[in-house]
């Protein structure tokens, strides 16, 4: 799992500045007006061989009563829940202000690990007694950055990744299969565990977020030992003109990136949504094992053809992810509840499935010879040799005379012949094409 590192700060500080130099494109929008940065983003990133999730938050303005400010001060308090650390960035040529106090006295109560980093000194020979003045704040010793000049940022990383935790050790000891029940709020993911548990384990209501914190819960079940991991889920946008909402996708972030296995929780009566696809683009992007389980089956007039409409509707909006195995299931009732835990393990296995290199090449041989290679200009693409270098998700190199001959229809060809042979039933498979090196 990366650590997740949530930057936070009072509006108009740099946040989007910054959050776009450390990932290395312009993923935010930066502008220079408060309040711009509306939705929490997030980026993968890393420093000095440690990987992380960065995610930026909208500024944060405590005395603001207008329902925006008060909105966008959730996402960030969400955001500092579900952080390891913090970057707390002030403004080095506005001084301290009485806000950021405020966010200061908040950050100590969260209790997480802070690295108070000052923006906007642009020329440290001039600039740089400005940050000293923030030892008021009481969070240790200020780092002077300037985000917009690119300065101070290698300090600022180094002090960052000294804030992550420690990868954990001795868990490959006993297989422990990791859940993370996701899906947008209401949607059944907390009593759906409950159905499994069979108790009350995790609080439920109608009111949609009541799951503030994903929850850990353990569980056995046919001499297995799992993990669930609930969320709160993501919230459909706000009506408002101003099209500002678009709640905690971190947790999701969070939660999948530590499970082994995701379960999209899809609410029958409201059909696959913009939500469902999003939470399912970060398990396949992050080449998690993923089950798509309707939930609230029992409250559909069924037809002959109810089914098999409806997940046809799910292989449309889902069809990066046709791999994902579908079930029909009613968290109230239990129907058909028991065959989750199937479902998981044959994912669970499939994800973390090797491939001998002679098995593997003898597929892609027999696979050139049903459909030829493509070619371009006379060139006809040849592979030489495949070997899988990694599972979780199953990971294959393919040494080829010239990758850019290699196109998707070709790969998603030899992706649908591994899974004929192997079959890879709710896990992508991922293929890195290279050139060989002539002798």
């Amino acid at each position: 799992m990366k650590p997740i590192i949530a930057i936070v700060g009072r509006p108009n500080v740099g946040k989007s500045t910054l959050f776009n130099k450390l990932v290395g494109s312009r993923l935010a929008i930066v502008e220079d007006s408060p309040g711009i940065t509306r939705d929490r983003l997030y980026a993968d990133a890393d420093w000095l061989n440690h990987q992380f999730t960065l995610i930026d938050t909208g500024g944060l303005d405590p005395e603001n009563e207008h329902f925006i400010a008060k909105q966008v001060f959730r996402q960030a308090e969400i955001a500092m829940e579900t952080a390891d650390a913090i970057i707390f960035l002030v403004d080095g040529k506005a001084g301290v202000l009485e806000a950021d106090h405020t966010v200061a006295n908040m950050l100590r109560k969260v209790q997480k690990k802070v690295l108070l980093v000052v923006n906007k000194i642009d020329s440290p020979a001039k600039h740089e007694n400005n940050a000293y003045e923030f030892y008021n704040l009481g969070l240790g010793e200020p780092i002077p950055i300037s985000a917009g000049q690119a300065l101070g940022l290698g300090d600022m990383l180094d002090e960052v990744v000294k804030l992550l935790p420690t990868p954990e050790t001795g868990e490959e000891e006993e297989e422990i299969i990791r859940v993370a029940i996701v899906g947008k709020p209401n949607v059944g993911k907390s009593s759906l565990i409950n159905r499994i548990l069979g108790e009350e384990r995790v609080i439920v209501s109608d009111i949609p977020g009541t799951t503030r914190d994903a929850v850990d819960t353990p569980f056995e079940h046919g001499g297995k030992r799992y993990v669930f991991i609930d969320t709160a889920g993501l919230r459909r946008k706000s009506k408002i003109k101003e099209n500002i909402e678009r709640y905690s996708i971190v947790r999701a972030i969070s939660a999948v990136e530590r499970a082994d296995v995701c379960v999209l929780l899809i609410d029958a009566e409201e059909g696959i949504t913009e939500q469902d696809t999003k939470i399912a683009g970060i398990a396949h992007e992050r080449g998690k094992a993923a089950i798509v389980a309707v939930n609230k089956w029992d409250a559909i007039e069924k037809e002959t053809k109810t089914m098999k409409e409806f997940t046809n509707k799910i292989e449309v909006e889902l069809a990066y992810m046709p791999y994902a195995p579908k079930l029909f299931i009613s968290a109230l009732t239990g129907q058909r509840v028991t065959k989750l835990f199937e479902l998981i393990h044959t994912v669970y296995q499939n994800n973390a499935m090797r491939i001998s290199t002679g098995l593997l090449n003898d597929v892609i041989i027999e696979a050139t010879a049903v459909h030829q290679p493509p070619s371009d200009k006379g060139k006809a693409l040849r592979i030489y040799y495949a070997t899988q270098v990694s599972v979780k998700p199953p990971t294959f190199i393919l040494f080829v005379n010239d990758s850019k001959l290699m196109h998707f229809s070709y790969r998603r060809f030899l992706e649908n012949r591994l899974r004929d042979a192997f079959g890879f039933t709710g896990t992508p498979v991922h293929f890195i094409v290279r050139d060989r090196e002539r002798e």
